[in-house]
């Protein structure tokens, strides 16, 4: 059987992305605060676009579980 799921968190997908992106830069030293805020302001926008093809609105996903074949799968918008 196959079954799909609409999932709706727009507080989950921003604040993942928003740690992805802080997380990428923590390595760089010897940039301000506003700059590191800039650098992760862009990457959160690269990382949104990036995921606009599973996530729509930057808020809703859909899932496909088929029970048969033991997976789930998200479904591309």
């Amino acid at each position: 059987m196959k079954i799909k799921i609409t999932l709706k968190d727009p507080d989950g997908f921003y604040d993942a992305i928003r740690d992805a992106a802080a997380a990428s830069l923590a390595s760089i030293n010897g940039i301000s605060d506003e700059e590191r805020e800039t650098l992760e302001e862009n990457r959160h926008g690269e990382i949104s676009e990036s995921l606009s093809k599973w996530v729509e609105y930057g808020e809703y996903v859909r899932l496909e579980f088929d029970t048969e074949a033991q997976t789930a799968t998200v479904i591309k918008q």
